[in-house]
């Protein structure tokens, strides 16, 4: 896609956000419009780190940059990441050297998410829940992809400070006795089980395998057509067909395991958000969710999202919106990068 003020002489904000399946990167003006940006997406994986996509960028659209700053999936230190689902590395200062400026700016990629909440329009968020009107407070964020990432807003008083966090890897606590036999059948697979081998994409299907090898699987009652297509995709392939076929109604084992994975986002987003005491919000982004929303909103994300015992008053005060603008990351970088530079 190519937009006009690239030729035009104006500086622009260049932004990325780093997954473990797909990279984007993004020009974009001051004033954030969304007419005004630039945007190519590449597959993590056919490319050996972000600066070789980063120059393929620059060679395709040519921009004057003024700023940078990228959100990339795993932990930030010192403007420097090993990215958790890729063989990556990427430093804020190579970025800078790459681009000929003062400095750029690597953010965690939910943090670069909460910094994106403020600049979209009320068209681009779906509400779950309404909440307590008018309570200010800290805010929290949780996104399903390739992995499960999480970050918080601290409330100052008068405005959300966004931090990362890496609590999509904290150890998955079971709820009932379907999900300790599922516990149980992963760690056979696995030294442990994080909330993210059961909350992304990849644990869409470890949820998917379980319920096909368990008793609770009715071969009879299944689509044999759904089986074999199951079959032929893989992993890495299965997750979009559990979303189709349970949308269908075409197959009760996709339904049964999309409803597990949402009831189980559901329970850890109501833990983050206990944990951020998200009085001002809880907040779903990545891309499962919009791509699901009937589901999302058919009551089996907020009830288990509310199912906290002696909390489940302090729960039912939060507001809990999905985020439907899948850019939401970009502008959220671009719009850090505007905050530290004072704008």
């Amino acid at each position: 896609m190519d937009g006009k003020f690239l030729t035009g002489g104006a500086r622009v904000i260049l932004v990325g956000d780093i997954g473990g399946t797909k990279t984007r990167v993004a020009a974009i003006a001051r004033d954030l419009a969304r007419d005004s940006m630039v945007v190519e997406t590449y597959r993590s994986a056919e490319h050996a780190g972000f600066l070789e996509i980063l120059q393929l960028f620059m060679e395709r659209h040519r921009p004057e940059v003024e700023a940078c700053c990228v959100g990339v999936a795993g932990p930030v230190q010192d403007n420097r990441c090993s990215a958790t689902n890729l063989p990556w590395v990427v430093d804020g200062r190579d970025l800078a050297r790459h681009l000929g400026i003062a400095s750029a700016s690597l953010l965690n990629d939910l943090e670069a998410v909460a910094y994106g909440i403020e600049v979209l329009q009320p068209d681009e968020i779906a509400e779950l829940q309404a909440g307590e009107p008018g309570v200010q407070g800290n805010r929290a964020v949780i996104a399903a992809g390739t992995g499960l990432g999480e970050a918080g807003l601290f409330w100052d008083g008068a405005a959300h400070r966004p931090f990362g966090s890496e609590g999509g890897h904290a150890d998955f606590a079971p709820g009932d006795e379907l999900e300790i036999d599922l516990l149980r059948a992963l760690l056979l697979e696995y030294e442990r089980v994080s909330w993210e081998r059961l909350v992304s994409g990849p644990g869409l299907e470890n949820i998917l395998r379980f319920l096909r090898s368990s008793e609770r699987f009715d071969r009879v009652a299944e689509s044999p057509a759904v089986l074999t297509e199951l079959d032929k995709a893989g992993e890495g392939g299965q997750a979009a067909l559990v979303s189709k076929y349970a949308a269908s109604g075409e197959s009760p084992l996709c339904a049964l395991a999309l409803d597990r994975f949402v009831k189980l986002y559901g329970a850890e987003a109501g833990n983050l958000a206990l944990k951020m005491k998200a009085t001002g919000g809880l907040y779903v982004g990545g891309g499962i969710a919009p791509k699901n929303l009937a589901k999302m909103q058919d009551g089996t994300f907020l009830a288990a999202f509310l199912a906290k015992g002696r909390m489940r008053p302090l729960l039912e005060k939060m507001p809990v919106r999905i985020l439907l603008n899948d850019q939401t990351a970009l502008l959220g970088t671009a719009n850090c990068a505007l905050r530290s530079a004072g704008s």
